[in-house]
Protein backbone atom coordinates (compact mmCIF):
# COMPACT_ATOMS: atom_id res chain seq x y z
CA UNK A 1 0.00 0.00 0.00
CA UNK A 2 1.24 3.68 -0.45
CA UNK A 3 2.20 5.50 1.97
CA UNK A 4 -0.02 8.45 2.65
CA UNK A 5 2.91 10.41 3.54
CA UNK A 6 4.96 9.82 0.96
CA UNK A 7 5.45 12.78 -1.86
CA UNK A 8 3.69 11.79 -4.83
CA UNK A 9 6.46 12.36 -7.77
CA UNK A 10 7.62 15.29 -5.48
CA UNK A 11 4.38 17.15 -5.25
CA UNK A 12 4.09 19.87 -3.02
CA UNK A 13 1.73 18.82 0.14
CA UNK A 14 -0.36 21.99 0.84
CA UNK A 15 -3.01 21.27 3.99
CA UNK A 16 -5.80 23.47 5.80
CA UNK A 17 -4.63 22.65 9.32
CA UNK A 18 -6.74 23.19 12.38
CA UNK A 19 -4.29 24.78 14.65
CA UNK A 20 -5.59 22.80 17.97
CA UNK A 21 -4.71 19.74 16.54
CA UNK A 22 -0.66 20.29 16.48
CA UNK A 23 1.04 17.49 13.95
CA UNK A 24 2.71 14.62 15.90
CA UNK A 25 6.36 15.54 17.14
CA UNK A 26 7.30 11.89 16.58
CA UNK A 27 6.04 11.37 12.74
CA UNK A 28 9.72 11.95 11.04
CA UNK A 29 8.02 12.15 7.62
CA UNK A 30 5.76 14.79 8.39
CA UNK A 31 8.30 17.28 10.71
CA UNK A 32 11.01 16.36 7.47
CA UNK A 33 8.35 18.07 4.78
CA UNK A 34 7.44 20.95 7.09
CA UNK A 35 11.19 21.84 7.75
CA UNK A 36 12.04 21.31 4.12
CA UNK A 37 8.72 23.33 3.34
CA UNK A 38 7.34 20.37 1.07
CA UNK A 39 4.87 20.45 3.52
CA UNK A 40 3.53 23.83 3.71
CA UNK A 41 0.34 24.22 6.04
CA UNK A 42 -2.15 27.06 6.55
CA UNK A 43 -4.39 27.23 8.69
CA UNK A 44 -8.14 27.49 9.49
CA UNK A 45 -11.28 27.28 11.72
CA UNK A 46 -13.55 25.55 8.73
CA UNK A 47 -16.83 26.65 10.64
CA UNK A 48 -15.96 30.28 10.32
CA UNK A 49 -16.37 31.96 7.01
CA UNK A 50 -14.42 34.89 7.63
CA UNK A 51 -11.55 32.50 8.91
CA UNK A 52 -11.53 30.47 6.40
CA UNK A 53 -11.31 33.01 3.40
CA UNK A 54 -8.11 34.33 5.21
CA UNK A 55 -6.77 31.05 4.94
CA UNK A 56 -7.50 30.30 1.12
CA UNK A 57 -6.67 34.08 -0.17
CA UNK A 58 -3.41 32.77 1.35
CA UNK A 59 -3.03 29.56 -0.22
CA UNK A 60 -3.93 31.76 -3.40
CA UNK A 61 -1.48 34.37 -3.27
CA UNK A 62 1.57 31.93 -2.38
CA UNK A 63 0.99 28.96 -4.18
CA UNK A 64 0.29 29.05 -8.29
CA UNK A 65 -1.27 25.38 -8.80
CA UNK A 66 -2.91 22.75 -7.10
CA UNK A 67 -2.79 19.05 -8.28
CA UNK A 68 -4.53 16.79 -6.50
CA UNK A 69 -7.37 18.68 -3.68
CA UNK A 70 -8.27 16.10 -0.92
CA UNK A 71 -11.10 17.46 1.25
CA UNK A 72 -10.70 15.60 3.99
CA UNK A 73 -11.16 17.48 7.25
CA UNK A 74 -14.73 16.60 9.28
CA UNK A 75 -16.48 16.95 12.14
CA UNK A 76 -18.47 14.34 13.92
CA UNK A 77 -20.44 15.59 17.59
CA UNK A 78 -21.96 13.62 20.40
CA UNK A 79 -24.60 16.71 20.22
CA UNK A 80 -26.10 19.18 17.57
CA UNK A 81 -23.77 22.35 17.84
CA UNK A 82 -24.30 25.54 15.31
CA UNK A 83 -21.09 27.31 12.87
CA UNK A 84 -21.12 30.88 13.10
CA UNK A 85 -23.19 31.43 10.01
CA UNK A 86 -25.78 29.31 11.64
CA UNK A 87 -26.05 25.90 10.23
CA UNK A 88 -25.93 22.83 12.23
CA UNK A 89 -21.57 22.01 12.17
CA UNK A 90 -22.20 18.62 10.62
CA UNK A 91 -24.17 20.23 7.20
CA UNK A 92 -21.52 23.19 7.46
CA UNK A 93 -17.79 21.65 7.41
CA UNK A 94 -18.74 18.06 5.80
CA UNK A 95 -21.04 19.22 3.41
CA UNK A 96 -20.70 23.14 2.83
CA UNK A 97 -16.90 23.64 3.38
CA UNK A 98 -15.89 21.25 1.37
CA UNK A 99 -18.03 23.13 -2.15
CA UNK A 100 -16.22 26.50 -0.62
CA UNK A 101 -13.05 25.18 -0.81
CA UNK A 102 -13.39 23.83 -4.32
CA UNK A 103 -14.73 26.93 -5.53
CA UNK A 104 -11.99 28.71 -4.07
CA UNK A 105 -9.16 26.27 -5.64
CA UNK A 106 -11.00 25.59 -8.87
CA UNK A 107 -9.25 28.07 -10.76
CA UNK A 108 -5.50 26.75 -9.86
CA UNK A 109 -6.42 23.28 -10.11
CA UNK A 110 -7.17 23.80 -13.53
CA UNK A 111 -3.48 24.93 -13.72
CA UNK A 112 -2.39 22.09 -12.06
CA UNK A 113 -1.73 18.40 -14.02
CA UNK A 114 -3.99 15.51 -12.52
CA UNK A 115 -6.75 18.21 -11.36
CA UNK A 116 -8.52 15.83 -9.64
CA UNK A 117 -10.85 16.30 -6.31
CA UNK A 118 -11.35 13.56 -3.67
CA UNK A 119 -13.93 14.56 -1.13
CA UNK A 120 -13.81 12.30 2.10
CA UNK A 121 -17.50 10.63 2.73
CA UNK A 122 -18.68 7.83 4.66
CA UNK A 123 -20.23 4.35 4.78
CA UNK A 124 -22.33 5.59 7.02
CA UNK A 125 -24.46 7.01 4.66
CA UNK A 126 -25.67 4.07 3.11
CA UNK A 127 -27.59 3.19 7.16
CA UNK A 128 -30.25 6.49 6.24
CA UNK A 129 -33.19 5.28 5.94
CA UNK A 130 -34.65 8.89 5.13
CA UNK A 131 -33.14 12.12 4.01
CA UNK A 132 -34.41 15.74 3.46
CA UNK A 133 -31.93 17.98 2.18
CA UNK A 134 -34.38 20.76 3.41
CA UNK A 135 -33.45 19.70 7.34
CA UNK A 136 -29.46 19.67 7.04
CA UNK A 137 -29.05 23.19 8.08
CA UNK A 138 -31.17 22.98 11.65
CA UNK A 139 -32.11 18.95 12.30
CA UNK A 140 -34.93 18.53 15.25
CA UNK A 141 -33.39 15.17 15.53
CA UNK A 142 -30.14 13.88 16.80
CA UNK A 143 -28.55 10.46 16.24
CA UNK A 144 -25.13 9.74 16.78
CA UNK A 145 -23.23 8.39 13.27
CA UNK A 146 -26.61 7.86 11.88
CA UNK A 147 -27.89 11.47 12.06
CA UNK A 148 -27.03 14.43 11.13
CA UNK A 149 -23.34 13.22 10.35
CA UNK A 150 -24.41 10.58 8.11
CA UNK A 151 -26.45 13.12 6.28
CA UNK A 152 -23.87 15.31 5.87
CA UNK A 153 -21.76 12.53 4.00
CA UNK A 154 -24.78 11.73 1.95
CA UNK A 155 -24.71 15.75 1.04
CA UNK A 156 -21.23 15.79 0.25
CA UNK A 157 -21.11 12.34 -2.08
CA UNK A 158 -24.55 14.07 -3.70
CA UNK A 159 -23.36 17.68 -4.75
CA UNK A 160 -20.14 15.62 -5.76
CA UNK A 161 -22.22 12.98 -8.11
CA UNK A 162 -23.93 16.30 -9.48
CA UNK A 163 -21.82 18.94 -9.76
CA UNK A 164 -19.08 16.55 -11.77
CA UNK A 165 -20.27 16.64 -15.85
CA UNK A 166 -19.92 20.75 -15.24
CA UNK A 167 -16.51 20.74 -13.92
CA UNK A 168 -15.57 18.12 -16.14
CA UNK A 169 -15.54 20.59 -19.06
CA UNK A 170 -12.93 22.53 -17.19
CA UNK A 171 -10.74 19.67 -16.99
CA UNK A 172 -11.22 18.52 -13.25
CA UNK A 173 -12.41 14.84 -11.86
CA UNK A 174 -14.16 14.34 -8.59
CA UNK A 175 -15.15 11.23 -6.51
CA UNK A 176 -15.95 11.49 -3.07
CA UNK A 177 -14.60 8.23 -1.19
CA UNK A 178 -15.18 6.10 2.51
CA UNK A 179 -12.00 5.52 3.51
CA UNK A 180 -13.28 3.17 6.05
CA UNK A 181 -13.63 2.47 9.24
CA UNK A 182 -10.27 3.72 11.02
CA UNK A 183 -8.84 4.46 14.46
CA UNK A 184 -9.23 8.39 14.36
CA UNK A 185 -10.24 11.08 16.33
CA UNK A 186 -13.51 11.32 14.86
CA UNK A 187 -14.03 6.99 15.72
CA UNK A 188 -13.31 7.88 19.53
CA UNK A 189 -14.95 10.98 20.87
CA UNK A 190 -18.66 11.47 21.58
CA UNK A 191 -20.21 10.99 18.26
CA UNK A 192 -19.48 7.82 18.53
CA UNK A 193 -22.19 5.59 19.67
CA UNK A 194 -21.39 3.54 22.92
CA UNK A 195 -21.39 0.40 21.78
CA UNK A 196 -19.62 1.28 18.80
CA UNK A 197 -16.45 2.14 21.05
CA UNK A 198 -14.97 -2.00 21.99
CA UNK A 199 -15.43 -2.49 18.20
CA UNK A 200 -13.44 0.51 17.26
CA UNK A 201 -10.41 -0.71 19.57
CA UNK A 202 -10.58 -4.23 18.29
CA UNK A 203 -11.14 -3.83 15.00
CA UNK A 204 -10.75 -0.58 13.32
CA UNK A 205 -7.73 0.06 11.27
CA UNK A 206 -4.81 2.22 11.80
CA UNK A 207 -5.41 5.70 10.06
CA UNK A 208 -3.09 4.93 7.57
CA UNK A 209 -5.30 2.42 5.75
CA UNK A 210 -7.66 5.02 5.20
CA UNK A 211 -5.35 7.48 3.78
CA UNK A 212 -4.40 5.07 1.51
CA UNK A 213 -7.63 3.95 0.30
CA UNK A 214 -7.71 7.70 -0.70
CA UNK A 215 -4.50 8.13 -2.19
CA UNK A 216 -6.11 5.25 -4.86
CA UNK A 217 -9.58 6.49 -5.22
CA UNK A 218 -7.46 9.58 -6.84
CA UNK A 219 -4.56 7.25 -8.25
CA UNK A 220 -5.64 3.87 -9.21
CA UNK A 221 -8.01 2.14 -11.19
CA UNK A 222 -11.12 4.99 -10.76
CA UNK A 223 -8.75 7.65 -12.55
CA UNK A 224 -10.97 8.41 -15.14
CA UNK A 225 -14.43 7.90 -12.94
CA UNK A 226 -15.99 10.87 -11.95
CA UNK A 227 -18.78 11.79 -9.24
CA UNK A 228 -18.68 8.47 -8.48
CA UNK A 229 -18.99 7.00 -4.35
CA UNK A 230 -15.93 4.99 -3.87
CA UNK A 231 -17.07 1.93 -1.10
CA UNK A 232 -14.53 -0.64 -0.58
CA UNK A 233 -12.85 0.59 -3.63
CA UNK A 234 -15.77 0.45 -5.47
CA UNK A 235 -18.68 2.85 -6.99
CA UNK A 236 -21.45 2.81 -5.30
CA UNK A 237 -24.72 4.09 -5.73
CA UNK A 238 -26.32 6.78 -3.99
CA UNK A 239 -29.98 6.99 -2.33
CA UNK A 240 -31.86 9.74 -2.55
CA UNK A 241 -30.24 10.85 -5.71
CA UNK A 242 -33.28 12.91 -6.90
CA UNK A 243 -32.71 15.56 -4.33
CA UNK A 244 -29.07 16.15 -5.73
CA UNK A 245 -29.53 18.48 -7.72
CA UNK A 246 -31.97 21.06 -5.58
CA UNK A 247 -29.45 20.37 -2.78
CA UNK A 248 -26.37 21.47 -5.13
CA UNK A 249 -28.81 24.55 -5.76
CA UNK A 250 -28.86 24.99 -2.25
CA UNK A 251 -25.28 24.59 -1.20
CA UNK A 252 -24.14 27.11 -4.11
CA UNK A 253 -26.50 29.73 -3.01
CA UNK A 254 -24.86 29.47 0.48
CA UNK A 255 -21.20 29.95 -1.21
CA UNK A 256 -22.34 32.99 -3.46
CA UNK A 257 -24.54 34.82 -0.73
CA UNK A 258 -22.75 34.18 2.29
CA UNK A 259 -18.65 33.69 1.68
CA UNK A 260 -18.51 35.24 -2.18
CA UNK A 261 -19.76 38.24 -0.82
CA UNK A 262 -17.04 38.47 2.02
CA UNK A 263 -15.04 41.37 1.08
Amino acid sequence: MRNPHQNLNGFLDIKIHNPSAPFPSDDSLLQEGLSSQQLRVYTADLSDFTNLQVSLDQIKKHEDHIDLLFNNAGVSFGELSYSKQGREMHFEVNSVVPYVILMEMKELLEKGSLKTVINTSSNALLYLKQFDYHTLASPTVFKKLVGPYAASKLALSLWTQEIATAIQKDGIMIRSVCPGANKTTITKNAGMPRLMIPIRNLFFSHPSQGASRLYEAALGSSQQSTGVFLNKGKATPLKFSSQGSELLSTIELIYKQEFAAIS
